[in-house]
């Protein structure tokens, strides 16, 4: 069995400013915003060229994922207790149990296919992004990723995944 190395990179750059509310079944939370901070931590083997993954990938795919978040109005698309609407750049939001309402322009909107704005499904989504973002050669063996989302000091959320072990090519 090969060595196997742990990479992290949490740099005071992976960072975003975003509002959000939390909706389910009978509860619609205040709208408000957190600084959210972003990590990220893979496992693999070594490569030929002495990486597991080059420090440059990893921070050029979560700055430009922070970027798409930072100043953004996080809307969850997958949640069954708001109903999304746009016309004319302008986005609207029904909350279906309250008939709470937003309307803001759409270039102020973060469209994300998730089904709550929580800590936990943005790692998720981070996750996602990343695990497809980072251009990788094919030699590389990675074992797993896991991202970590904050949004207060001290209250954050992991998503850690189990990875095939060979890169795409």
């Amino acid at each position: 069995m090969a060595d196997r190395f742990q990479v992290f990179v949490g740099k005071e750059d992976f960072r975003f400013n975003a509002a959000h509310f939390s909706v389910y079944s009978g509860f619609r939370e205040r709208l408000h915003g957190h600084n959210y901070r972003v990590s990220v931590l893979l496992e693999g083997e070594i490569g030929p060229d002495g990486y597991v993954v080059d420090f440059g990938d990893i921070k050029k795919a979560t700055r430009l994922l922070c970027a798409r978040l930072n100043e953004r109005f996080i809307v969850p698309t997958l949640n069954d207790r708001i109903e999304v609407s746009c016309a004319d750049g302008q986005m609207e939001l029904l909350c279906l149990d309250d008939g709470g309402r937003y309307s803001m322009p759409e270039a102020d909107c973060a469209m994300l296919p998730i089904a709550h704005s929580s800590a936990e499904e943005l790692a998720l989504w981070f996750c996602d992004r990343l695990a497809e973002e980072l251009a990788l050669p094919a030699d590389r063996t990675l074992l797993s990723l896991e991202v970590t989302v904050a949004e207060a000091p001290g209250q954050e959320a992991r998503c850690c995944r189990q990875l095939a072990g060979k890169a795409r090519a």
